[in-house]
């Protein structure tokens, strides 16, 4: 059943999935940019080849992303990106042997929140994009 009252709040609803979700991402981003070099080697050396390419990207991504996102500027591309990058971080999780609980919960729940970005946008209350 939709209750279409409650679709004046989705530009507000929007407003807090950009927050929450750009908050994660630069909570996890910072660090790595804090830790670039031990970041870039990780990434090599979980197989991810060049590391310094996918670190840089990565590390880019979460942080400059991240802001950009709670901005509101560039969500859809931005929503898409983040999107792909924590559909590959599952599936590596899923590689590993890790299950839903413990693994990947995470990378999914971002990653379908950033697929709802991608196609509806950051709302009214974005600065653009």
């Amino acid at each position: 059943m939709i209750i279409p009252v409650l679709f004046v709040f989705s530009d507000w609803a929007l407003l807090i999935l950009r927050l929450a979700v750009g908050a994660v991402f630069l909570a996890h981003g910072w660090p790595k940019l804090k830790n670039y070099r031990p970041t870039l080697e990780w990434f090599h050396s979980v197989g991810f080849k060049p590391g310094w390419f996918w670190g840089t990207l990565v590390i880019a991504l979460e942080t400059a992303g991240s802001a950009l996102l709670i901005l509101g500027l560039f969500t859809q591309a931005l929503g898409f990106l983040l999107a792909g990058q924590m559909a590959v971080a599952a599936l590596w999780k899923i590689k590993q042997g890790k299950g839903l609980m413990d693994g990947y919960e995470l990378d999914l729940l971002l990653a379908a929140a950033c697929l709802i970005l991608a196609t509806m946008g950051g709302g009214r209350l974005a600065l653009g994009f």
